[in-house]
C-alpha cells in the first residue's frame, strides 16, 4: 500500500534532457502543457529513459554476445497537442536513488506532477516496536526437563556399609597437646604489655602453623587525612554528575518555540553529531492532527530521507529537525503557516496545525 507524503513536480523544456534522481519513491500521476505555448498546434512527446532490469539480472553472467540486453530502455510516456489533448494521466513510479531521464520531442514545455510516496505493508508493526520475540533458551541448548534417565533403581535395595558406625558422634576426644594451654598461662598473658603480647603471638603456633590469639586484638590504624579528603572529593563528584544528568533530562523534556512558531520537545536526546542544513537525513515519523487522528506515518521499510534545509519538506520539518542527534526522538508541533496552509491535502483539513513524532535514524 502506498501512502502519499508530499507533492512532487518537474518542468520539462524543449531541447533539454532532464535527469531526475528522486530522494524517495515518486508516483507520477499527470502530464500537462504549460500555460504559455511555443507552438499553438504542434504535438509534443515525452520520451522516458530508464535502467533495464534485465541488464541488472545479467550482470553475473560470464557469456557476452549479440543477445545481451541493453543497459537503458527508452519509451514514450505520452504526446500532448495544444487545443486537442493538453493534459494526460500518467501512472508510473520512480524508485528512490535511481536515475531517470526525460526528453521532449516538440516545442512546448510540459509539467509532470505527482507525490512522494511511502510504500508500506498493511500490517506494519507500530513505531519503535520489535518483531522478534525473546527466547528463554539459546538455540541448540538443552532443556533439563526433557532429559530423562535410563537407569532405574530401588532405594530400599541400597545397602549401607557395615562400618557405617564410623559416622556416629565420638565423645571425649582428647585435645592435642600442641593446642592445650593452661588457665595460668592465659592469665599471665593478659598482664603482658601490648609489645610483649605481639611477640608471644609469633611464638605460639598451632599444629597448622597459624598463630594462636592471646585474647588481645590489635586495633586497625586510623585512616590518614589524605584518604579522607579523597573520599569526600569522589562523593562530591558523584553528586555533581547526578545533578547534571537530572538537569539534562529536565532541559530535554522542556518545550521550545522556534522560527515560524514551530514548537519542539525532545522526548529522547540522541548521540553523535547534530543534523544541520545540507545533511541528508533518514527519519521515522507519525503525523497527527491535533485531535490525535493519524494522517500519515513511516514506521517500517525504507526510512523517509531528504536534504535538511533545502525545501524538500514542509518548512516546519526543516526548522524542527535541525539540531537532532542520531537516535533522538522529538515531538514537532507545526502551525498551518509552516505546513500546508490553506491547501487541500488528503486527510488534512485546510489551515490545520500538525503534530509529528519523529526519530532520526541516520545522517549522511
Amino acid at each position: 500500500m502506498a501512502v502519499a507524503i508530499a507533492p512532487w513536480s518537474v518542468v520539462l523544456e524543449a531541447g533539454k534532457k532532464e535527469s531526475v534522481i528522486p530522494q524517495a519513491d515518486v508516483h507520477i500521476k499527470n502530464a500537462a502543457l504549460s500555460d504559455e505555448l511555443a507552438d499553438d498546434s504542434g504535438r509534443t512527446t515525452i520520451k522516458f529513459t530508464y535502467q533495464n532490469l534485465a541488464s541488472v539480472d545479467d550482470d553475473d553472467d560470464d557469456d557476452e554476445g549479440d543477445d545481451a540486453p541493453e543497459l537503458l530502455k527508452t519509451t514514450v510516456l505520452c504526446s500532448l497537442t495544444a487545443g486537442k489533448i493538453e493534459q494526460s494521466s500518467v501512472d508510473i513510479i520512480l524508485e528512490r536513488d535511481e536515475e531517470y531521464i526525460f526528453e521532449l520531442v516538440g516545442k512546448n514545455t510540459i509539467h509532470l506532477s505527482g507525490n512522494y510516496i511511502d510504500q508500506v505493508q498493511p500490517d506494519a508493526p507500530p513505531f519503535g516496536s520489535d518483531d522478534e520475540e525473546d527466547s528463554d533458551m539459546e538455540e541448540g541448548a538443552f532443556n533439563l526437563e526433557d532429559v530423562s534417565s535410563d537407569v532405574e533403581f530401588d532405594a530400599d535395595a541400597i545397602e549401607m556399609d557395615e562400618d557405617a558406625e564410623r559416622f556416629e558422634e565420638v565423645d571425649d576426644v582428647p585435645e592435642p597437646k600442641s593446642l592445650k594451654r593452661s588457665h595460668e598461662a592465659v592469665e599471665s598473658e593478659a598482664k603482658l604489655t601490648k609489645s610483649q603480647q605481639k611477640k608471644l603471638n609469633k611464638k605460639l603456633k598451632a599444629a597448622s602453623g597459624e598463630a594462636v590469639a592471646t585474647g588481645v586484638e590489635d586495633k586497625a590504624p586510623a585512616e590518614d587525612k589524605p584518604a579522607q579528603e579523597e573520599k569526600k572529593e569522589k562523593k562530591a563528584d558523584k553528586k555533581e554528575k547526578k545533578e547534571k544528568k537530572e538537569k539534562k533530562a529536565e532541559d530535554a523534556s522542556a518545550s521550545k518555540v522556534l522560527a515560524g512558531g514551530v514548537k519542539i520537545k525532545d522526548v529522547k536526546v540522541g548521540t553523535g553529531k547534530a543534523a544541520k542544513n545540507g545533511d541528508r537525513v533518514g527519519m521515522r515519523y507519525i503525523g497527527k492532527l491535533t485531535d490525535g487522528k493519524v494522517f500519515d506515518k513511516n514506521t517500517t521499510g525504507k526510512p523517509f530521507a531528504f536534504k535538511l534545509g533545502k525545501g524538500e519538506v514542509i518548512k516546519g520539518w526543516d526548522v524542527g529537525v535541525a539540531g537532532m542527534q542520531v537516535g533522538g526522538e522529538r515531538e514537532l508541533t507545526v502551525p498551518a503557516s509552516m505546513a500546508y496552509g490553506s491547501s487541500k491535502i488528503p486527510g488534512i483539513p485546510p489551515n490545520s496545525t500538525l503534530v509529528f513524532e519523529v526519530k532520526l535514524l541516520e545522517i549522511k
